[in-house]
């Protein structure tokens, strides 16, 4: 039963692949693009996420020192995670656009 269930999954994978065998060619330098966003995208959001740990970080430690300053310190982190994450956003609609053109 199992090398039944083996033979009818392998061929389930062929005949769902067919399809990917029917585009036409593409040039050397085009097949690279998808892989070349997936990796900015990747390497811009990573950035992103420590640049954010960071200034968390850092906001979470002037508070113990100063818990007096709250209202200014949280200000300047809202407006620092906000150009963080603008940031990724950017990077998103950059390659967003390359990938389409």
């Amino acid at each position: 039963m199992k090398k039944l269930q083996y033979l009818f999954m392998s061929l389930a994978a062929m005949f769902l692949a067919t399809p990917a065998f029917a585009q036409g060619t593409v040039s050397p330098a085009a097949q690279w693009v998808p892989l070349a966003a997936g990796l900015g995208m990747a390497l811009a959001a990573g950035l992103c996420g420590l640049a954010q740990g960071k200034a968390t970080a850092s906001a979470t430690e002037a508070l113990a020192r100063n818990p007096g300053a709250r209202p200014g310190i949280f200000i300047f982190l809202i407006l620092g995670l906000a150009f963080i994450e603008s940031l990724a956003l950017f990077t998103f609609v950059i390659i967003f656009l390359k990938v389409q053109a």
